[in-house]
């Protein structure tokens, strides 16, 4: 018996809950799982889960191995990370997640350069504004948008997600432009509620340092970022999306900054992974490399000096890697 590989399959097991599930993110058949785990209990002399049709929970014996064995498992880690050549020549699937606007116009178009860097990482990219559950999914890291309260996890600031209240000419031209926030009473917006909670998020502004929050009646309500763009290019409400999904239609007049003193609340973005992840190579070669990826973005980084200009700005000529450096901010 493999006393290491028995150590893995049964902490997965206790991670995910699940036979299946362990099989399915260890890449190995779901009887070999079944196999393994009646080796280990036979070498063991002991029962370490409790099994039914419905249910999966550990037996003290059970407990009390998974905590020695989770910690023999990080030494392990450790002692192998500790090499330079794993540090600089990572390996492995690597599964990540985050939201899908951000995968798809700041990540996939730069995403050859992590493969040109780190070859023998096989990377899975997720993405959707459906937040995910680390553990029970088997995800290595996530992206985040906002404040992050679940303390089991390990969480590095990357960058700054700031929005941008606006509507389209057609809800304008209906409702008028709003000169306060008091006026937003007699206003429309596109409602975005969280896909877990079912809870809306409300409009969001800083008003002397402070955070002010404003409820607005609304006819629609998604949970999906490009839904919600779309939902203010078509006159639906006031909405306050990230703005480097609006740029393109600020600049072009399809939609309008509204109450440009009172700026929507920004938010971090963090890279976050499980405590048992923090010293796996592939995920620190990614979380760096992601973090530099927000940081050479003006628009992620929060030095952007002006977040909607009274004009297109005038055409600079650059080369083509230049170009590549900052592909959302051209």
């Amino acid at each position: 018996m493999d006393k290491l590989q028995a150590m893995q399959v049964f902490t997965r097991i206790v991670e995910v809950n699940s036979f299946s599930k362990a099989a399915d993110t260890l890449g190995l058949p779901r009887a070999s799982v079944t196999t393994i785990i009646q080796n280990l209990e036979g070498f063991l002399g002991v029962r370490l889960l409790q099994r039914t049709t419905r249910r999966l929970s550990l037996t003290p014996d059970g407990a009390a191995y998974y905590e020695r064995a989770v910690r023999i498992l990080s030494d392990i880690d450790e002692a192998e990370s500790s090499f330079a050549n794993m540090k600089k020549n990572p390996r492995g699937k690597l599964r990540v997640d985050m939201p899908g606007a951000i995968g798809r116009l700041l990540v996939i178009p730069r995403v050859h350069e992590f493969r040109r860097q780190y070859p023998d990482i096989d990377l899975m990219i997720g993405m959707g504004d459906r937040p995910v559950d680390l553990v029970q999914d088997g995800v290595d890291c996530v992206v985040r948008v906002g404040h992050l309260q679940d303390s089991s996890l390990i969480a590095r600031r990357v960058g700054v997600f700031q929005g941008v209240t606006c509507a389209s000419p057609a809800y304008i031209a209906t409702y008028g432009v709003p000169e306060t926030l008091e006026d937003l009473e007699r206003h429309q917006a596109v409602n975005y509620f969280h896909s877990r909670t079912g809870k809306i998020v409300d409009l969001s502004f800083i008003v002397e340092g402070e955070v002010q929050e404003v409820k607005a009646a609304g006819p629609v309500a998604v949970n999906d970022a490009d839904a919600y763009l779309t939902c203010g290019l078509e006159g639906l409400g006031i909405i306050q999306p990230p703005y480097f999904m609006a740029k393109p239609y600020l600049l072009s007049g399809q939609l309008k900054e509204l109450l440009p003193r009172w700026k929507p609340e920004p938010m971090p973005i963090s890279a976050v992974y499980p405590h048992n992840r923090h010293l796996s190579p592939k995920v620190r070669v990614f979380v760096d490399w992601v973090a530099d990826l927000f940081d050479s973005c003006p628009l992620f980084n929060g030095q952007a000096t002006s977040l909607c200009p009274e004009k297109p700005p005038a055409p600079v000529t650059v080369d083509a890697e230049e170009e590549e450096k900052c592909l959302i901010c051209a």
